[in-house]
């Protein structure tokens, strides 16, 4: 049809059409007119020709803007925001614009082709500078000392795992001083300002803990170390003497051994033994003092041994090595006994449950007695299962439940790492203007609710979860946790998101989560898909909780409004489509899934937006007001009515 004909040519025929239609109704009115100035009632036919004329010029003028809003405003609209995206979905109206949707399409196409090329050409030279950065990484994330960069306005750019378990809650561009108690950061900045290269201090921790470290001056802030003992302990004299004493005095007992030795001289032999033995423990104790359990992987422990499988991916306080040898040890007993057992582990709160599972009939306790009394690495005989154990602080026993028997052995969980990287850092923090509102300078944390209902006034939390973003990428810091409602949770939604009241039972209320994410959400901007519901949430529980949270707000919903117009479809699953954000089918539903979709949406809507103009927050947020109807039209039904009460406090903090 028409589509065959360039662009220029329909949209001429278009307007010519329109000025047809207009004289053709120009001139049945003054035919009307007059036919009745024939009959004798000239200004009554002029009147009904006036306004057929007027009448059927606006209807088809009307039909022409509904066509061209249709087919030429609305495809434009949409191929501009794929354009700032990378994104361009097939379009049907596009069809009506002649080359334009395909050029777009091949603009972007190409654009992605030049950016493959790129990326292509930098990877093998970036190639030996990310094995560099991994060894980096690696060396720095397991280092025993805690290890804190700051700004020059006392901001953390940069802390390992060390120092997340020594300072509970540190988190990427917040101030190190919250988590140090006293004045003694301040006046190690002031030696260091007097000239020191480094200065020693001695600190507590916000919970109490006394930490040791040194304080280092580094372009644009400091570089501080901590320990959670003296750095530097030096072997004590008095040990050493003891230990020089007792070995001099045992190597002539050795000498003189020929023959059957005599008991008094055997006696001897044995006490400075013994004597020896207790001054190395002393010294040894005295150089490394109380280290902690090393950090192994539920793959590490089980090791050589049938893993069930779905098991998630647990980081446990322990040595590998050990309790590795120790979980063969028993398998191989196990074995002989005709049972072929499977590894599996369970996290309970802060603790695991590691188990060798089977079926049929538990161990007797006096049979599993006797396999701990034996050394599982015989070239180690001192050390057998019960020493392990012991040195775990831990213990193992067996259990029956119905068909299934196992062997139980409770482990601490290790601190999470985010993402189990070992660092989180980000030094361009440092030079980040203070105070700055651009969107890439932001320190945002994106988050996502799960709920017994629709209704913010009269329904509950079951899951939050959050990630942290800073200057434009995720940091890797996340925060996950159940909610126990305090209440039964309706059938209906946990066919959505699969929570169900068991799953709950256990875990913390209203109050303590929603103070947990307080305090990962303190200073940043809080970025949500439809934030009204999630922030009415959240706001609503303040009068029982006593949190409040006044951060500032931004809504994916309208950032999508922004750069694809309102006529899209701005639902998650929309939205996602458009930018090629691929949800797993488990996950969506979930706190934690949905809001990783949202922030690489997020992401993705502040790169367009900046291509747009608006680089701010504030230019964001006076944009926002154009788009409040469809934020409200955008909220399911049944809480439209208690969301829209709403809206304004989800887009600014209030006064």
């Amino acid at each position: 049809m028409l589509t065959g004909l360039p662009l220029r040519v329909r949209v001429l025929l278009i307007f010519a059409g329109l000025a047809a239609g207009v004289v053709a109704l120009l001139a049945l009115g003054l035919w009307l007119a007059a036919r009745a100035a024939q009959s004798g009632d000239a200004a009554g036919g002029l009147l009904q020709g006036a306004l057929i004329a007027g009448g059927g010029a606006a209807a088809i003028i009307a039909g022409v803007w509904f066509l061209f809003d249709r087919n030429v405003a609305r495809p434009i609209e949409l191929l501009a925001g794929g354009l700032r995206t990378g994104q361009t979905p097939e379009i049907p109206e596009a069809r009506y614009l002649a080359d334009l949707g395909p050029a777009a399409r091949d603009a972007a196409e190409a654009r992605a082709r030049t950016a493959e090329a790129l990326s292509d050409a930098i990877a093998e030279h970036a190639a030996d500078l990310q094995r560099e950065k991994q060894t980096l990484e690696s060396i720095l994330a397991d280092i025993g000392a805690g290890a804190v960069m700051t700004d020059a306005g006392g901001r953390v750019v940069f802390y390992n795992a060390a120092a997340a378990r020594l300072l509970p809650g540190i988190a990427l561009d917040r101030p190190l001083a919250r988590h140090l108690a006293g004045d003694a950061l301040e006046s190690a900045a002031a030696r260091l300002a007097a000239g020191a290269a480094s200065t020693d201090l001695t600190c507590l921790t916000s919970a109490g803990q006394r930490l040791w470290g040194r304080m280092r001056a580094v372009e644009g802030g400091t570089l501080l170390m901590l320990r959670d003992r003296p750095a530097e302990r030096p072997a004590p004299r008095e040990a050493l003497e003891r230990l020089r004493r007792h070995a001099a005095t045992l190597v002539p007992m050795l000498e003189a051994l020929d023959g059957p030795i005599p008991p008094a001289l055997a006696q001897a032999i044995r006490s400075e033994g013994q004597g020896l033995a207790a001054s190395v423990r002393e010294l040894t104790d005295r150089m490394t003092g109380d280290a902690p359990q090393g950090r192994a992987g539920l793959n590490e422990l089980a090791a050589g041994l049938d893993l069930s499988p779905g098991q998630p991916p647990l980081a446990l306080l322990a040595d590998a090595a050990a309790l590795n040898g120790l979980l063969r040890h028993l398998d191989r007993h196990l074995r002989a006994q005709c049972i072929a057992p499977h590894v599996r582990a369970e996290a309970e709160g802060a603790e695991a449950r590691l188990s060798l599972v089977w079926t049929g009939p538990p161990v007797p306790i006096g049979r599993l007695e006797a396999w701990l009394s034996e050394p599982p690495d015989p070239m180690q005989p001192e050390l057998t299962g019960h020493e392990i154990l012991a040195a775990h602080v831990t213990g193992l026993w067996p259990e029956a439940d119905g068909d299934e028997a196992r062997l139980v052995l409770p482990l601490p969980l290790a601190p999470m790492r985010g993402d189990e990287a070992g660092l989180t850092y980000d030094f361009a923090l440092s030079g980040r203007s203070a105070g700055s509102t651009r969107l890439s300078d932001l320190t945002c944390v994106v988050f996502d609710t799960e709920t017994t209902g629709l209704d913010p006034a009269t329904d509950r939390i079951v899951q939050i979860a959050g990630l942290r973003i800073a200057r434009g990428r995720l940091t890797g810091e996340r925060f996950e946790t159940l909610v126990n409602p305090g209440r039964p949770i309706p059938a209906a939604s946990t066919a959505i998101h699969g929570i169900t009241d068991a799953m709950v039972a256990g875990a913390p209320d209203m109050t303590g989560a929603l103070t947990a994410f307080h305090h990962f959400a303190e200073d940043a901007v809080l970025v949500a898909h439809n934030a009204p519901f999630d922030m009415g949430m959240l706001r609503r529980a303040a009068l029982e909780t006593g949190v409040y949270f006044d951060n500032r707000v931004l809504d994916t919903i309208l950032l999508s409004a922004m750069v694809w117009g309102q006529s899209a479809p701005h639902t998650l699953d929309a939205l996602t489509a458009r930018l090629g954000i691929a949800i797993p089918p488990e996950e969506r539903h979930t706190a934690m899934g949905d809001t990783r979709a949202t922030a690489e949406a997020y992401l993705r809507l502040s790169a367009a937006l900046k291509a747009k103009g608006l680089d701010r927050f504030e230019d964001v947020l006076s944009e926002a007001s154009r788009h409040r109807r469809l934020i409200e039209d955008a909220n399911p039904p049944a809480a439209a009515a208690s969301v829209a009460n709403t809206v304004s406090a989800a887009f600014q903090a209030p006064p």
